[in-house]
């Protein structure tokens, strides 16, 4: 029968292309789908690879589809994502292309991400970085990222990354004790740090990026736009300085 030689060139065509050129099932009879059935076993069981290859395909279209989907939410919120306001800046201010960063404290990957990103910023030399307190991992994260915002509005944004630096390395609970011997190891007013940490303006900066990260369906951390690229999760400083070549290539 023809339909026994042309099951096994049919499945694999359609497993490869698509639907456009799958076989309709609802032109043959019962028999004949039994024996289709049976076809497709035995040639899968002697071409497993041909599975491997549809699998394959189909995960690059998804990457395809879902990178698209990311430079859409990148470019809708792209002023709050670049230009919020309040988010602590550095890098090359002027520079042609930010780096994101969401980040918590309390998170082990953000802290491997801390010396790639310094990586990167050093050797590219024009990337501007925009970072973006993220505390998604309990009642200390939280406790840290209150404790870095009150400190950039009282003491400024030099202070802040200093302190910022200085959390990312500290290893243990965020207690208004070890919190005060942070600050007052760099200088700084700790009584009034600790009195701004439960102010309306740093509630409503962590707030501001709660929201923004949940538009831009972003769950955990790190998380990194790079130009018009979203990064959802840790990357070496390489494959890093690829997507911005990549980027800047693209915007000519």
């Amino acid at each position: 029968m023809i339909l026994r030689h042309a099951a096994p060139a049919l499945l694999g065509l359609s497993l490869i292309t698509g639907p456009a050129q799958a076989l309709d099932l609802n032109a043959l009879s019962d028999a004949e789908k039994t024996e289709f059935g049976a076809q497709v076993r035995e040639y899968l069981l002697e071409n497993p690879e041909v599975i491997i290859e549809a699998i394959n395909i189909l995960e690059q279209r998804n990457a395809t589809v879902e990178a698209q989907a990311d430079k859409e939410l990148v470019a809708a919120n792209a002023d709050e994502l670049f230009n919020d306001g309040f988010s602590w800046v550095g890098g090359n201010p002027d520079g042609d292309i930010t780096l994101v960063e969401f980040m918590d404290y309390r998170c082990g990957y953000c802290r491997r991400a801390v010396p790639e990103v310094a990586n990167l910023l050093a050797a590219d030399g024009n990337i501007r970085l925009v970072i973006k307190e993220f505390p998604i991992l309990g009642d200390a994260s939280v406790v840290s990222s209150r404790f870095a915002l009150a400190t950039k509005h009282v003491a400024g944004r030099d202070a802040y990354k200093q302190v910022h630096d200085a959390l990312m390395e500290f290893s243990g609970e965020p207690t208004e004790v070890t919190l005060r011997r942070i600050s007052d190891g760099l200088g700084l007013d700790s009584e009034a740090i600790v009195a701004a940490m439960d102010s309306d303006q740093v509630t409503d900066e962590i707030a501001k990026t709660r929201a923004l990260a949940q538009r831009m369906q972003i769950s955990g951390t790190p998380s990194f736009v790079l130009g018009t690229e979203m990064l959802r999760g840790f990357l070496p400083a390489d494959q890093m300085q690829q997507i911005a070549d990549g980027v800047r290539a693209e915007q000519g």
